[in-house]
């Protein structure tokens, strides 16, 4: 006992403290094995009454739902987009509207369809006509419309053309921004692989006759209808520049129409060019036009065989000028509507025929009310 009380107090409060410190050790292992319990049975709860799916999809990226989906069946290839205004850039777009499946038959039933492309300034007046045209035809037809981007349409929901609108650039006549913009409706509509003929269109065109007829003509032809002839004027071949060889040489250099009809396979055509692009957009400039040589000279080059060599959209030249007669309402009358449709001569599959244009232009909004009373008699719809 003398032992003890002889001993230091502070190696005596040293020993207590080793002594609790195991203690505390297991108090915050008991603590933490308690949590992990816990959180284990929580979890277990959790995957069984809510499902294991419903709290992993949150932390995956949102691409990789939308790439399995597109993998898992057909419709994600084929089906068109659902939302036009897409983020692909023209690079981005054109890469994606050439590729081509390379099988030719197709494992689904599908129905052709014919791309109805407006190529515009803003709104379209002509609308309500179309609107009839289109009528009862769903499921043959698309529409696809390039306007300024500033132009905010406000179609209603009902209408062929809500949210028919394609992501736009600002285009000037004559110059490469307007094929760039025809470009950009080719592929756009070639995302929808059922598009199988394609139409380009202005706001001032209407149809002359109905969408049986129309849609009879253009899916029977061998050809398509591309305006591309060689003119040997200071128009034609004088608007040549010989920076254009060795792609073009002067005896292929071509003048058409701006307004065309074509197929799938002349339109991958024009999307995938990158060989005589360049080449239009440096050396044909005003008063070369190019929206009247680029696409005409590349086709003959390339597809000649193709080629019906003349336009399907009526126009008047008869007031001269740079650009054809403007009809407003005083023009509409049931003599005029004659003229329109009044028999001409052209070759149909090598075959003479008397019925030439589907389409005409070009047409002022006022022109709108005399054409709605005089369609159902003069072109059928």
């Amino acid at each position: 006992m003398e032992e003890n009380k002889d001993k230091d107090p502070l190696v005596v409060g040293r020993t207590n403290q080793t002594r609790a410190l195991p203690q505390r050790l297991l108090q915050l292992l008991m603590l933490f094995l308690f949590l992990c319990f816990t959180f284990s049975v929580a979890s277990i709860y959790m995957i069984k009454y809510f499902g294991f799916h419903s709290i992993v999809p949150a932390i995956k990226p949102s691409l990789v739902p939308c790439i399995e989906e597109e993998s898992r069946n057909l419709g994600g290839w084929i089906n068109p987009p659902s939302n036009l205004l897409h983020t692909m850039s023209d690079k981005e777009l054109l890469w994606r509207a050439s590729m081509v499946p390379r099988i030719k038959k197709y494992p689904f039933n599908r129905v052709p369809k014919i791309a109805f492309m407006f190529l515009t300034k803003g709104p379209l007046p002509l609308a309500p006509i179309w609107e009839r045209f289109f009528k009862g035809n769903k499921g043959f037809y698309s529409i696809y419309i390039h306007s300024l981007p500033s132009f905010k349409a406000d179609f209603s929901a009902s209408s062929v053309f809500y949210k028919r609108q394609i992501p736009s650039q600002v285009t000037e006549w004559g110059k490469m921004s307007m094929c760039d913009a025809e470009r950009r409706l080719l592929a756009n509509a070639l995302l929808d692989i059922s598009n199988e003929w394609f139409v380009l269109l202005s706001e001032s065109c209407i149809p002359l006759y109905n969408f049986n007829v129309i849609y009879k003509y253009i899916s029977q032809s061998n050809n398509s209808f591309v305006g591309a002839f060689d003119d040997p004027g200071p128009y034609g071949r004088g608007r040549y520049d010989e920076n254009m060889l060795p792609e073009v040489n002067i005896s292929q250099w071509r003048k058409g129409s701006q307004w065309f009809e074509m197929s799938r396979k002349l339109a991958l055509h024009i999307v995938e060019d990158t060989k005589f692009y360049p080449k239009f957009a440096e050396f044909c400039r005003p008063a070369c036009y190019v929206d009247e040589h680029y696409f005409p000279t590349m086709l003959t080059i390339q597809a000649s065989n193709l080629l019906a060599n003349r336009s399907i959209t009526w126009v008047d030249w008869s007031r001269g000028g740079a650009h054809p007669a403007t009809f407003g309402k005083s023009d509409i009358t049931e003599e005029f509507m004659k003229q329109m449709l009044e028999r001409r001569k052209c070759t149909y599959n090598d075959r003479n025929t008397s019925m030439c244009y589907l389409f005409s232009r070009k047409f002022a909004p006022s022109a709108l009310e005399p054409l709605l009373l005089l369609a159902p008699k003069y072109l059928g719809f």
